[in-house]
Formats: C-alpha cells, sequence, structure tokens
C-alpha cells in the first residue's frame, strides 16, 4: 500500500489434528480470502499445518511425509495470490525436529525460522518433541530444494521500502529477551508471531499487555496469531486471541473462541520515524540474512481508525485521568517557578475566555498547595473596542468565587492616545488596530507586576503557538506560560474538569458559561454586545488544526499522507476542500510564524508534542514552506 501502510492479517481455522491434507485446504482458502480482503502479510497459528497438540504424533513418518506433499500443495495453489504468508509446521533438518515458521511468497519458499525457546514446564512437553533453534543460519532441504533456516533472517520488500518482515514463535516473545529485540535493532519493522497460547483465566488481559506493550518497546508492528478451535482439549483450550498492535496500540484483536480473519492497516513510515528521533534506538548489525520479497502497492480505502482528537482520550474514564494528569503538570510546573524565583505574586490577564480561565485555575490550585494567600493572585481584566459583557461579567465573577485580588483597568483610552500617537485611524480596523490593543494588555500587566514585585502568567494555548496566533510582544510575552504546550482541544476538557471539582457551587455555572462562549481575542468592535472576531472563522476549525500539529510534529507526514488520514478521521464533518484549505493554512502558518516560537517564555511540557526551541522543536525562523506548499496544491 502506498504511504508506508500495510495491511497484516491473521488467520484461524478450525484445525484437524494430523489431517495436513485438510489443514492445507483450510491455509488455501483463508490465503485467497485474504488477497480479496486486499492482506498483503498473512499469519498462521503456530503448527497450523499439524495441529499444535499432536503429541508424539509429531513423530510420525506419515505426518511427516505428508507435510511434504502440503507444502508443495500451498506453494503451488498460492502462486498467483499477491501476498506473504507464514505457516506453522514441524520439519526434520539435521537429525532434529524443529518447531517451524515458513515463510511463502507468490508460491516459493524464502525462508524458514525455528523456535528459539522451547517451554518444558506447567502444561508445555515441547523439549520432548522439538530442538531449540540453532545458532547460526543455514539451509534446510525441502522437497529437494534448500532454502535459508535460522532466526536471524529479515524479508524485505522491494517497493516498500519500511516493510521489513522477522519472525518469532510463541514462547519466544515470553523470554526475557525475545529474539525481536535483536530483530528490530536490525532493522525489523513488522514482527509476526505464530503462536499456541492456551487460554487460561485472565491470561487474554496479560497477552494483550506483552504484545503491546512489546511493540511500544521495539517500535514496531507486531502481529500474533494464536491457535484456538479443534486443538485438543486433553488438558488445555485454546481460544483463537489474535493480535495485531502498533507501537504500544493496540489495532485489532479476534473475538476469541471464533474462526475467521482479522487484518488491520500498519503505519510503518510512523515507526521509522520514531525510530529516526530516539538517539537511544541503537542499530545493530549483526550478521543477518536479509531476504528480498516482491508484493504490489495498492492505493487502497484505509480501514483503520484515526482519533479525530489525537490529544483527548475518548474514553470519558481516561480523560478525567489525562487531565488531571495533564493539570497536576501544570500546577507543580507553576509551583517550581514561584519557589525558585521566591516569588508570592502573580499577574494574570483575564479576559472570559477559555485560555486565562484555565491559567487562574491552574494558580488557584498552586496557590493552595502552596498555602499562599489567594489575594496574591492579581487577576486583571482589561475591557476595550470588542469586549462584552458576558465574557468581561464571567471575569469578575470567576475572579470573585475564587477569592483573587481584581482589577479592572480600561485601556479604551490608552490604545486611543496610541493611534494618535502613531497616526492611525481608530476606524481602520487592521492588524495595527487589533495589535495595539493586545500590546497595551501586556504592557498593563508587565507593569503591575512590577509594582507588585510579581511576575505575569501567560495564557497562550499550543495551539495558538503553533499558528503563531498571538501578538508579537503582546500576548506572546509572559514571564511563566503554564497553558504553552495543552493545545486548544484539551483546554477546554481541562475547565470541565476543573468545574466538576465545584458541583454545585457557583463557580461551576461561571465556568460553563465560559465553555460555551465562543473562541475570540475580541479585538474587534462588538455589535449589539455580541461577539463578532470568532478566532476559527479566521484560522479555521482548531480540531483540525490540533489533528494537523499532532501528526506533522510526531510523525512528520508528508502533506499528502496528512491529508488523507485527516479526511478518514473527519470524512463524516468536512469535506476534501475543506480539509485541504485548512492543512494549507496550517503549513504557511506553523512556518512562517516560527520567529515568535523562538523566543517564547518557559513553560511545562504536558504531552509528547510540544514546541519549546530548548527542547522540542529546533526550527529555523527563515526556513522556506514552498515544498509543503507545492505539495498541498496538488491534492
Amino acid at each position: 500500500m502506498k504511504d508506508g501502510f500495510v495491511r497484516v492479517g491473521c488467520a484461524s481455522f478450525d484445525i484437524q489434528l494430523g489431517q495436513v491434507k485438510e489443514n492445507a485446504k483450510h491455509i488455501v482458502e483463508y490465503a485467497q480470502k485474504a488477497v480479496q480482503e486486499h492482506v498483503k502479510v498473512l499469519l498462521f497459528p503456530e503448527l497450523c499445518l499439524t495441529g499444535y497438540t499432536i503429541e508424539d504424533l509429531f513423530f510420525q513418518k506419515r505426518v511427516l511425509n505428508e507435510i511434504n506433499k502440503q507444502i508443495d500443495y500451498i506453494l503451488d495453489a498460492t502462486y498467483e495470490l499477491d501476498l506473504l504468508l507464514v505457516i506453522g509446521a514441524p520439519l526434520v533438518h539435521m537429525n532434529k525436529l524443529y518447531n517451524c515458521a515458513i515463510v511463502i511468497c507468490e508460491g516459493q519458499i524464502l525462508g524458514v525460522v525455528p523456535k528459539t525457546y522451547i517451554p518444558t514446564y506447567h502444561e508445555f512437553y515441547e523439549g520432548r518433541h522439538f530442538a531449540s533453534a540453532p545458532q547460526k543460519t543455514t539451509e534446510i532441504m525441502i522437497n529437494g530444494e534448500y532454502y535459508p533456516f535460522g532466526t536471524d533472517i529479515i524479508f524485505e520488500a522491494f517497493h516498500q521500502q519500511h516493510l521489513k518482515i522477522a519472525v518469532e514463535i510463541c514462547e519466544d516473545l515470553w523470554a526475557p529477551i525475545p529474539p525481536s529485540s535483536k530483530h528490530c535493532l536490525n532493522g525489523a519493522t513488522l514482527i509476526l508471531n505464530p503462536s499456541a497460547s492456551n487460554d487460561l483465566t485472565s491470561k487474554s488481559d496479560y497477552r494483550r499487555l506483552l504484545v503491546s506493550s512489546h511493540s511500544a518497546k521495539l517500535i514496531c508492528g507486531y502481529a500474533y496469531c494464536n491457535a484456538g478451535l479443534g486443538e485438543s482439549t486433553t488438558d488445555v483450550v485454546f481460544s483463537n486471541h489474535h493480535i495485531i498492535a502498533e507501537n504500544g496500540s493496540l489495532l485489532e484483536e479476534a473475538i476469541q473462541y471464533e474462526e475467521g480473519l482479522i487484518y488491520s492497516d500498519l503505519d510503518l513510515d510512523k515507526l521509522v520515524s520514531e525510530r529516526i528521533e530516539m538517539t537511544t534506538y541503537a542499530t545493530k548489525n549483526d550478521d543477518y540474512l536479509y531476504i528480498p520479497f516482491e508484493i504490489d502497492t495498492e492505493d487502497l480505502e484505509l480501514e483503520r481508525y484515526y482519533d479525530p482528537y489525537p490529544f483527548v482520550p475518548s474514553d470519558s474514564n481516561q480523560r478525567a485521568m489525562r487531565c488531571k494528569e495533564v493539570f497536576d503538570i501544570q500546577m507543580h510546573g507553576l509551583i517550581q517557578r514561584l519557589k525558585a524565583a521566591h516569588i508570592q505574586k502573580v499577574v494574570i490577564g483575564i479576559s472570559g475566555g477559555l485560555d486565562s480561565t484555565l491559567a487562574l485555575l491552574v494558580a488557584s490550585m498552586a496557590y493552595q498547595k502552596l498555602g499562599y494567600p489567594s489575594k496574591d493572585i492579581i487577576a486583571v481584566t482589561m475591557p476595550c473596542f470588542g469586549t462584552t459583557s458576558r465574557t468581561k461579567n464571567n471575569a469578575l465573577k470567576m475572579m470573585e468565587e475564587l477569592k483573587v485580588t481584581s482589577l479592572t483597568v480600561d485601556i479604551s483610552d490608552a490604545v486611543k492616545q496610541h493611534f494618535h500617537d502613531i497616526h492611525h485611524d481608530e476606524n481602520i480596523h487592521d492588524v495595527t488596530y487589533e495589535n495595539s490593543q493586545a500590546r497595551e494588555r501586556t504592557q498593563v500587566l508587565m507593569d503591575i507586576a512590577n509594582q507588585e514585585g510579581g511576575i505575569v502568567i501567560g495564557t497562550g494555548d499550543l495551539s495558538e503557538v503553533a499558528l503563531g496566533w498571538s501578538t508579537y510582544n503582546g500576548d506572546h510575552m509572559s514571564m511563566y506560560a503554564v497553558n504553552v504546550s495543552v493545545p486548544k482541544t484539551l483546554v477546554r476538557y481541562l475547565v470541565d474538569y476543573v468545574s466538576s471539582l465545584y458541583k454545585g457551587q457557583p463557580l461551576e455555572a461561571v465556568l460553563q458559561d465560559i465553555l460555551d462562549t465562543p473562541v475570540s481575542p475580541e479585538l474587534l468592535p462588538a455589535k449589539d454586545n455580541e461577539i463578532v472576531q470568532k478566532t476559527e472563522d479566521i484560522v479555521g476549525p482548531y480540531e483540525l488544526h490540533d489533528f494537523f500539529l499532532y501528526h506533522h510534529v510526531r510523525f512528520h507526514y508528508e502533506p499528502r499522507k496528512l491529508y488523507r488520514i485527516a479526511h478518514l478521521a473527519y470524512q463524516d464533518k468536512y469535506d476534501q476542500a475543506t480539509i485541504k484549505k485548512w492543512l494549507t493554512l496550517f503549513y504557511r502558518r506553523f512556518f512562517t510564524q516560527q520567529f515568535k516560537r523562538s523566543c517564547i517564555p518557559d513553560g511545562p511540557k504536558v504531552g509528547s508534542v510540544a514546541l519549546s526551541p530548548r527542547g522540542d522543536l529546533r526550527m529555523p525562523s527563515d526556513a522556506n514552506v514552498q515544498a509543503w506548499l507545492e505539495e498541498c496544491e496538488k491534492l
């Protein structure tokens, strides 16, 4: 698939114990089904050709000879199928029997990977039948042909440079140092694990955690295909528990005790991008055998979910935990700054909007934690031409409920005097008209801070920092910016989270009304006491920009790919033209406004995406956006 995606599947069927011919037919049937679903990599369970639980029947010549015949049948039947498949079978090599994964592509065996760790404890008796994989890669003969045989093998796709596949088998994953750790350090991006892990109480939870966490540790895709229906129930039961994970995220999971095919679209570009950035992800150059294979690239409709709100958990319980965690980081960041600077007073400009509300709430909680008097928080509302009674009254009510020192400084006359001084017509509502107000507000805050021996707390959020939606040396500047790495889509939930802490109290009603107020800098004259300047009408929906920001900064996607996944995430809300419009604006503003980010104040980092020039984004202010805009034009 294009854009670095590959569709990976796991298939299982009702195993017929020891009936190799019947099992081979099912393997071919599911390979054909997988191709119809555009799966490019297909995995079957451990020892699926014979069944995992046939025990001493593994030694039977009738079984071993039939395996060779059915391998030929599978090769012939899959010759025209455009996919790589992995099947499990016992194979004899150098007087030993091995538990093997046979890797096949378009009717050809690419290689054979034997199991390394052979469990012989509790309910497992593999040591009675199988030898552990040899230390070095050799060759195994199957039906008169020699094929690579060993664990240190990576299968590389010709036309998908990041599709590099390695195999480990069941217990290999459960070992202290799984073979996949070494595979990934030698370049593998996708680990396939044919498995036979029996079901026990709570074992599925552990298995799910193990696969997901291991994929996160190795920054890889991981497909785990488990044995199930048809296996002997003499002592244990198997449940067809298949799992497909990517860098810690569970992409797809089988319904246990049901046979069938599951699949998901892995994003290999994302994995490689993560590895490149992580300087501690050490690349090794062990003596691996790299075997090429070829599958077609297809531009398919993705069947992968992209969360339209990557900064905001969709589950309400997880969201509440995230909000508490972020708020604690903001609060303790401010606490440390106040203690280190021996400062007891802070000054905050309060507009009645979401960002300044959050900053005030953070300061209020920090002062409670420190035992400082709330009156040492100086909250300043600075009405001017665009201020509405709704935002002003909400600001005043909030200050009253939090028992902070409340100041009102009407800056209208000061701004008009400034217009007079610079010969600006106050009827011309241009950028000078707007920015003069923003800079006057900042000057007022800074001077009050000087009077009080305090510091100014910045209120701007991460989304505004990304878009440069601030006035340089105006609201762009402060002594400590508590919201600087909190995206706009999360700010709303943080305010709502704090609101829930004041259930039934007057402050809850004030915060809920603030949440319902349109986002606006209120720099243009109000009409009939209503906000006329709505930020999202100018720069676009913040939910889109936060989505763009997350994937652009976190995974460095091309504009084409970012546009594609945005359409997938918002297909029921925004059409393609709208997404293209705001994506183009996002790139233009993100690049051209870097000069503002190069000198932003300190502030606590709360998530994996942040834009501090000191630790998160090193980017020249003169970077040229043309290459990105040209790509946007082609969309």
